[in-house]
């Protein structure tokens, strides 16, 4: 019934509106119709006769028909949007109808989890490292809003950690809703180092005046190249006091550190030069880079010194260790020949003690023989000790020098180092001081997955000498931001490097680097 109304009004309107709209020179003026295709406007539309007569001086025809047309018209739609309304009201939604959002399915929401926890981790890192510069040039007050951002995150950004292991853990028993939550935590973190940047940027003050963090730049850089030199002297002092695997792990860190000093020294000489020409934005980029080459530097010396510390600490708490293991293994024997152990049954405590007394025995000789690995001997105590209900102290001083371990490799390679690897070392970090036996073993687990990373990722400059100038360690450190071969044309002229902020700084900044370099 209100389309027939519709239909009726348009009509009268079809037959009565050339009438009461002719133009006076003659020509229709087009009207426009609900429903229509747009009218063309009379400049652009070429004149057309009008074939209706114009209406004789004083006519009130149109006058008197035009109020009734509107006032039906009206009433007709009125009409017909309220059929509409009540049909759409009584019939159930489709997607013909109106076409839900479609929802990420599971693995589209686990993919965008990943992405997010790596994103806001790297995010985290870089801020950190920035504002360790910052501080040591303007004292820790100045610092203390930022400070307290990078605090925020990084708890926001742990529990996105805890509840990406728990999905880990247990994928098909958590709900698609702890992926949601994971990357709003993310997110989170993300805005509220946004937030800051812009402040810190103000502190900083790069663009105005760079000096003072350009000497305070340089002076950590020559007091790092002294350390790399004392830190390859400890390497070889390792590897004549303890056995040949003590320092795998952290062989290559002094020339990892060289590599990047030698992308600092670069990255400092070209940000003098550029400042001296008042180029100062690309200087402050060239800065950047050279701030997160130092830091990675230092991580690097870092790793060799807290290992030849906790060889030493382990060293001597072995001792101890073995024989708070040992008296665990002689209480359980009296349980057993007593028929008193209810916890565990018996067949498996007998296993228990008899592995325990023989690593136990084999970790003495080894001990008493020299050289041996302090850290990896009391890590197998840890391992037999704990099923007889017993942990040596000494332990926690393993699991903490595994976790270092893990994290230092982790942020030096986060260029390549994806989730599950950052998920394992964010839950040995959680569990240190409540659980160190089972996080030594998550820290090894990150540490197992992170080069596992690294090696999937490779090295697409190995062997170019166009490149021996520590563009690819800054890729692969994640100093340098976007994809390889962009990041490496622009390293030298003044890529984007990270800083402090989240991810919409980086996409700001990276933005602006592009543009600044294209000619």
């Amino acid at each position: 019934m209100a389309h027939t109304a519709l239909g009726g009004v348009i009509g009268v309107l079809w037959l009565v509106l050339p009438g009461v709209t002719a133009d006076p020179e003659g020509y229709e003026v087009p009207v426009s119709v609900v429903g229509s295709a747009p009218a063309v406007s009379p400049a652009s539309a070429a004149p057309v006769p009008s074939v209706v007569a114009a209406p004789e001086e004083g006519s009130s025809t149109g006058d008197l028909v035009l109020p009734l047309v509107v006032a039906g018209a009206a009433v007709a739609v009125a009409a017909y949007g309220y059929a509409r309304r009540r049909r759409r009201a009584g019939t159930p939604t489709t997607p013909a109808a109106l076409a839900p959002v479609a929802r990420p399915t599971t693995p589209e929401l686990d993919r965008q989890a990943r992405k997010s926890l790596v994103a806001a981790d790297d995010c985290v890192r870089t801020s950190r490292e920035e504002l360790g510069f910052v501080e040591g040039l303007h004292g820790s007050d100045a610092v203390a809003p930022f400070t307290e951002a990078v605090r925020y995150a990084e708890a926001e950004l742990s529990a996105a950690f805890q509840l990406r292991q728990a999905y880990d853990d247990n994928p098909k028993d958590v709900s698609t809703a702890t992926l949601d939550e994971i990357v709003a935590r993310c997110v989170d973190a993300g805005r509220r180092l946004d937030a800051e940047a812009a402040g810190f940027d103000q502190l900083r003050a790069l663009e105005r005046d760079m000096s003072g963090a350009l000497r305070h730049a340089e002076v950590r850089f020559r007091e790092l190249t002294g350390r790399t030199s004392a830190a390859e002297a400890t390497l070889t002092d390792l590897g004549e006091r303890y056995a040949p695997t003590t320092s795998l792990l952290v062989a290559g860190q002094v020339e990892q550190a060289k590599d990047r000093l030698v992308f600092a020294t670069t990255g400092l000489n070209r940000a003098r030069q550029s400042a001296d020409l008042a180029h100062l934005d690309r200087a402050v980029l060239q800065l950047r880079a050279a701030e997160g080459a130092i830091a990675q530097a230092e991580v690097f010396v870092d790793g060799v010194d807290r290992l030849a510390s906790a060889l030493a600490a382990a060293a001597q708490a072995l001792p101890e260790a073995l024989d708070e293991a040992e008296a665990a293994v002689v209480e359980a024997r009296e349980r057993l020949a007593e028929g008193t152990s209810e916890e565990v049954p018996v067949g498996a405590l007998e296993g228990h003690v008899s592995r325990a007394r023989a690593a136990l025995a084999a970790v003495r000789e080894e001990a008493a023989a020299g050289p041996y690995d302090p850290l990896e001997a009391l890590h197998r105590v840890a391992v037999v000790s704990a099923p007889l209900g017993t942990v040596p102290g000494a332990v926690r001083l393993v699991a903490r020098r595994a976790t270092d371990a893990a994290d230092g490799f982790v942020g030096t390679h986060r260029g390549a180092v994806g989730a599950e690897a950052r998920t394992r070392l964010a839950e040995a970090r959680r569990l240190l001081d409540r659980d160190p036996a089972e996080a030594d073993a998550f820290a090894r687990q990150a540490r197992e997955l992170a080069e596992r990373d690294v090696r999937a990722h490779g090295n697409p400059y190995g062997g170019r000498p166009e490149h021996t100038n520590g563009v690819a360690g800054a890729v692969l450190g994640g100093i340098l931001l976007g994809d390889l071969p962009d990041a490496a044309a622009e390293a030298l002229t003044g890529g984007a490097p990270g800083s402090f902020g989240g991810p919409a700084t980086r996409v700001r900044r990276g933005l602006a680097s592009r543009r600044k370099n294209a000619p």
